[in-house]
């Protein structure tokens, strides 16, 4: 009997979904791309959107997954000791840094507000390309493929051209004198051409190599971050929130993957009933959060337009929430690494042993073609 039930589990379809087929193609980029799509060919004005609307209404959903970040890297002891530099070291540095800079706006200058501004959008920048390529290694390892040495630098190196056209949109939304990167942002925008044709290279050559198409989910994922840069190129800064709340879609999936995967170890409750109480924690905390926390809005004005010393302290501690999330991601999400695999793919198993990813330039080897 034994022996039957393990042929039949081995035998048995091995998903390639995170959560459904469906959620799975919403969530990645699909939702954003059917929205995003027709508003951008409509060629109309969208002033029926305000920044403070979009802001408020993204606003819960993105604090929802810096939350779910948090609940990955503080669930436990060894977890935060695990990665302390991310959970001890940098939240203390920049505490410093925030109470140095609440003293600085009582001296009437906001140097510092305007540090955390940059590293912030700067950070988000580097966040936006790192998942849309973490979003198409994933989908690739689901189906058992991977992307080799010249498509990684293909796929990431268009990645990091948006990447660079995302930074000079902010210096140019941003400074008094925008000329002064009107030329750079020029060649940035037409650049993001060959970014794509890079792109599209990169995932015809897997194609040929390998003989199959890329997974789908991969190319959605790829596509919609191009769709993203259009809306922000086009609507500015509400552009750039309605685009936060579809790169918070996208990312929520994935904790809740591992949420689940966690519950199925944990005989004594049902994954169903885990996935409620985390759900419920998860929107409990996000509402407190957002309650006494105020949204991008306020944040923008106090970095554009001046703001008085009463509203720097919660303005503050958004850019201190939002770039720690960014540094917690960029430490806890490593494909490579077993134990996030082991958390992210239990439900996909078997899959190959590790994600393969190709090494760095400077690595021994990387010249020789496998």
């Amino acid at each position: 009997m034994a022996s039957m039930a393990g042929s039949t589990a081995a035998s048995a379809p091995r998903s390639t979904s995170i959560l459904t087929p469906i959620v799975d193609f919403l969530c990645v980029g699909g939702l954003s791309i059917i929205v995003f799509i027709p508003m951008l060919l409509s060629g109309q004005p969208i002033d029926w959107v305000t920044i403070g609307t979009v802001a408020w209404a993204q606003l819960v959903i993105n604090y929802a997954h810096f939350m779910a970040s948090y609940r990955i890297v503080y669930r436990d002891k060894e977890t935060i000791l695990k990665h302390k530099w991310a959970t001890i070291g940098i939240p203390l540095i920049m505490l410093v840094c925030l109470v140095y800079a609440l003293f600085e706006v009582q001296q009437g200058s906001q140097f510092m507000l305007v540090v955390f501004f940059t590293v912030a959008s700067a950070y988000l920048a580097w966040h936006y390309t790192g998942q849309a390529w973490g979003m198409m290694v994933t989908y690739a390892h689901l189906n058992e493929m991977r992307f080799d040495r010249l498509e990684y630098w293909l796929i990431r190196g268009g990645l990091r051209i948006l990447l660079t056209w995302h930074v000079v949109w902010f210096l140019r939304t941003t400074l008094k004198d925008p000329s002064q990167v009107e030329a750079i942002y020029q060649i940035a925008t037409w650049a993001s051409f060959l970014a794509a044709l890079m792109g599209v290279v990169g995932l015809v050559r897997m194609k040929m190599r390998t003989g199959k198409n890329p997974p789908f989910l991969a190319l959605v994922a790829w596509a919609s971050i191009f769709v993203w840069y259009m809306l922000i190129a086009k609507y500015g800064l509400v552009g750039l929130f309605l685009v936060q709340f579809a790169h918070a879609l996208q990312y929520l999936e994935f904790p809740t993957r591992i949420e689940i995967n966690r519950a199925a170890k944990n005989t004594a409750r049902s994954q169903g009933t885990q996935l409620v109480v985390y759900c419920a924690g998860l929107v409990i905390v996000t509402m407190l959060v957002t309650t006494f926390v105020p949204g991008p809005t306020k944040a923008v004005a106090a970095t554009l337009l001046g703001a008085g010393p009463d509203s720097i302290a919660p303005v503050l501690i958004s850019y201190f929430i939002a770039i720690h999330h960014f540094f917690t991601d960029g430490v806890i999400w490593k494909l490579r690494n077993p134990d996030v695999q082991v958390d992210l793919f239990a439900h996909a198993r078997p899959v190959a042993a590790t994600v393969p990813v190709p090494p760095l330039w400077w690595q021994k080897g990387f010249w020789i073609r496998h």
